[in-house]
């Protein structure tokens, strides 16, 4: 007889940040996560990851909310399904609850690293298999100051840890945002490459005005400029400018990158497993962007090192990144919850060894970090 799932517990974690992180949206001081820990019947437990940018800032599920879904509503469905059919226990799932992908991703994760160590084998390997055991990782620049981004560029290629670096900008006027991202691309010149995230902040001329700025200081990467409900518009910026265009919150799934294939409304998509509703819908999405000639590149959520892994295991499965990831989430804490966090080292993430996603939880740590603690 398979193994059952026999419990789902979803625990609330707060972690102080390094410093504050600088978003068009929000300014964060920590991260939130919801860490599962799904337990089965053959004494195996997954765990797993959801985590949310700026509580309801980003999108419209939070860090609570997502507790709140997978206590009520989608943890009960679970219970006493065969753990080793995932197919089956999402499907169940998607019939629960519409919508709430970021939940059901930590819920999938949390399965997968369960059968990754019922059969001893990585979670890429469930995949299919990893095409690259390190992942090209950027960091981005938020302080929001000129000259310290540019020591800490500086700071982070003597040390080989990044050559690529993202600065969030839009919570300035575009003149100012322009300014701020050029002194820097000038400072760090061919040693390193220098992309922007504007979270949707810019409207269509200003993004005409920004984007030929930014160009012509070469910038290497332009990320979503404006909203994700304006898809005519990135069609628009993405066919008059050289620089490719990326679009991140306008793509959640396979069905949002059919409608921007059609339109021509992107070079380049940014995949998150979260906003995917785990790591097969991920792969579904990059498929599309595959078959259209999209490029592709690995996003992140600001999760810890359980989100931020099983991401690592989801892109090192795909056949083709050619813009390396962002999953530097770990890096922005101070601390984690998780026995031994991910190496980082040559400019790249290094996939852990071991079954499952290969990592292991910290009790102490947990115990520590965990909200209801207060309670």
């Amino acid at each position: 007889m398979n193994a059952q799932i026999t419990s789902v517990e979803a625990i609330l974690v707060d972690l102080p940040t390094i410093r504050a992180h600088q978003l068009a949206m929000a300014t964060m001081q920590q991260q939130t996560l919801v860490i599962v820990r799904l337990r089965t019947s053959d004494g195996i437990e997954g765990i797993g990851e959801a985590t949310t940018i700026g509580g309801l800032s980003y999108g419209d599920e939070s860090p609570e909310g997502i507790k709140l879904t997978i206590d009520t509503y989608l943890a009960p469905a679970l219970i006493g399904q065969d753990a080793s059919n995932i197919n089956a226990a999402m499907l169940k799932l998607n019939k629960v609850a519409r919508g709430n992908r970021f939940a059901k991703c930590a819920l999938e994760t949390a399965l997968l690293d369960a059968q990754g160590k019922r059969l001893n084998v990585p979670v890429s390997e469930l995949l299919g298999g990893a095409v690259r055991k390190t992942l090209p990782v950027l960091w981005t620049l938020a302080s929001g100051d000129t000259q310290r981004d540019i020591e800490e560029a500086e700071m982070l290629l003597a040390e080989r840890r990044h050559n690529t670096f993202k600065l969030k900008i839009g919570r300035r006027g575009v003149r100012d945002d322009v300014a701020h991202v050029s002194k820097i691309k000038a400072a760090l010149g061919d040693r390193a490459k220098v992309t922007v995230d504007v979270n949707q902040a810019w409207s269509e001329t200003d993004a005409s005005l920004g984007i030929e700025a930014l160009q012509a200081a070469g910038i290497d990467l332009i990320e979503q400029p404006t909203p994700r409900e304006q898809r005519g518009t990135l069609a628009r910026l993405a066919a008059r400018f050289i620089v490719p265009i990326m679009a991140d919150e306008a793509v959640t799934g396979p069905e949002d990158a059919l409608e921007l294939v059609r339109h021509a409304c992107a070079d380049v998509f940014a995949l998150k497993i979260a906003k995917s509703g785990g790591i097969y819908g991920m792969m579904r999405t990059a498929a599309i962007a595959d078959a259209a000639g999209v490029s592709l590149y690995g996003g992140t959520m600001l999760e810890g090192s359980i989100g931020s892994i099983a991401s690592a295991h989801g892109f090192s499965a795909l056949p083709q990144l050619a813009w390396g990831t962002e999953l530097f989430g770990p890096l922005l804490l101070k601390d984690d919850i998780v026995t031994a966090r991910p190496q980082y080292r040559d400019f790249d993430l290094h996939l852990p060894e071991g079954p499952g996603l290969g990592l292991q939880i910290d009790e102490a740590k947990l115990a520590f970090y965990r909200r209801d603690k207060r309670a």
